[in-house]
């Protein structure tokens, strides 16, 4: 492996903080200003999910390249790269004057996206001694977590006071300060010139397409019969990748990850839980402005106390895991979180704010505890050649749970309003969606239930 003889730029992780910032804050600004840009696309609010489902797969399909890119490449060009892509795909955003081409362009800003976070985690991890690795990272993600606080709000004030436009507008001078600050700062390393496992990338990425798009086009009209090929199409490209990465030399992800029981549990649990848990700030907003007529604005605010909470808890999460254990926290806050989701069905137009925002602020209470247990309990016991490969796997993972809990939430909302009650009344058709994705969320706490008593605590350092 290649690595830059002059010392590292103390203001790297700076960089791997703006790059967060513009994921995390182009991934939360778009659901709150999805009901506005339907309205000037001439397209229902209820049918946008594609404009956030492309990016998201787009992201899981290629982060398993970024590795690859930057051994080839260099992760100061790899990185210029994306940023500039990323900020093409956000002008292509603006202009888009249809769904489809805000479609298209959202998968080119998700090309860019992909290697926005990996390519400065990897350089860090490479220019830096592992004694200040922790340091660093905490210094590049906590400034970095106000994103998902800020979206929601400044989607909602765009919208309401400028345009919609201007959601992928502001991404042009954090993407223009990231160049800057990356020409300047980012040490051009390389690595070895690994080879690419092609044909399981090509596998791995056609089967996790097929899968989606069968869950989003299964309402079309006549696309029943082609969302089944594509879910039978898709089931076996995953098995035929599965059977591949046994075997193969050099795999996109090895096979003998999935030998690592804490590993596989948490990966399943990571992606059922969390079908139920994305679809949430999705079908939020269009509550709120579709079905109750809030403003873009309100919505906005009702939405943040989600990501504050998930903030403002991240400090008391290991003492929790080492008071309670990890299977007993993961199987509870599972439960929870099935019941707050379901609890969404409950209040009306007419409820008061504070009922709402208690409401979410214990959901994003909850969200925080969950997503940091299982990621570092599917992490926990891989060996030190696994990490990387593991860590690759979980990232991809959780953004297809992404994907397709957009899809899965808008699937049943599609179908409650088609039915007589929904067309009868919007507001049950969203209950009803509620009450099925957070009975998912709820059924998917039976996984942790075979995790072991003593799994994590490595973590927590109880022996």
């Amino acid at each position: 492996m290649t690595h830059t003889a002059a010392k590292p730029s103390r203001w790297l992780p700076l960089l791997m903080a703006i790059a967060i910032f513009m994921q995390m804050l182009d991934a939360t600004i778009l659901n709150t200003a999805l009901p506005k840009i339907a309205e000037d696309l001439h397209e229902s609010p209820l049918n946008m999910q594609m404009a956030v489902i492309v990016y998201t797969l787009t992201v899981a399909l290629l982060i398993p390249l970024s590795g690859y890119l930057v051994d080839r490449f260099g992760t100061k060009n790899v990185f210029l790269g994306a940023v500039s892509v990323f900020m093409l795909g956000s002008l292509l955003c603006a202009a888009a004057p249809n769904l489809e081409m805000l479609v298209l362009a959202r998968a080119v800003q998700g090309i860019g996206g992909s290697m926005l976070v990996p390519v400065p985690r990897l350089t860090i991890l490479r220019v830096y001694e592992k004694s200040q690795l922790l340091n660093a990272f905490n210094y590049a993600v906590m400034p970095a977590l106000i994103g998902p606080v800020l979206g929601p709000l400044a989607g909602g004030y765009l919208v309401e006071y400028a345009s919609w436009h201007w959601i992928f507008l502001l991404n042009l001078p954090i993407g223009l300060l990231g160049l800057i600050v990356g020409r300047k700062i980012m040490p051009n390393v390389k690595g070895e010139k690994a080879a690419l496992d092609l044909s399981g990338f090509l596998m791995f990425a056609a089967a996790a397409c097929a899968l989606t798009l069968s869950v989003e086009i299964v309402s079309h009209d006549g696309a029943k019969p082609f969302s089944l090929l594509l879910a039978a199409s898709g089931t076996l490209l995953m098995w035929l990748y599965y059977r591949h990465a046994k075997t193969a030399s050099n795999p996109i992800y090895a096979g003998h990850l999935f030998k690592v029981r804490t590993f596989r549990l948490g990966l399943m649990g990571n992606l059922i839980s969390r079908l139920g848990i994305s679809s949430v700030p999705f079908l939020l907003p269009l509550l709120f402005q579709v079905a109750f007529g809030y403003s873009a604005t309100l919505s906005g605010w009702l939405v943040a106390p989600v990501a504050l909470a998930s903030l403002l808890v991240k400090p008391v999460i290991k003492p929790v895991m080492a008071r309670f254990g990890y299977r007993n926290v993961l199987i509870w806050n599972t439960r929870i979180l099935g019941v707050l989701i379901m609890l969404l069905a409950v209040p009306s137009e007419s409820t008061p704010v504070a009922v709402w925002v208690g409401l979410l602020f214990l959901m994003g209470t909850c969200n925080s505890i969950q997503f940091s247990s299982m990621n570092t309990l599917t992490l926990a016991d891989l060996r030190g050649y696994q990490t990387g490969s593991g860590n690759s796997l979980m990232a991809v993972n959780q953004q297809l749970a992404i994907a397709l809990g957009i899809a899965l939430g808008a699937l049943m909302l599609q179908l409650w309003r088609d039915s007589s009650i929904g067309r009868a009344d919007l507001h049950t058709a969203f209950r009803l969606t509620f009450a099925g994705v957070g009975l998912i969320t709820l059924l998917s706490g039976l996984i942790f239930s075979r995790l072991h008593v003593s799994d994590g605590q490595n973590l927590t350092g109880q022996q």
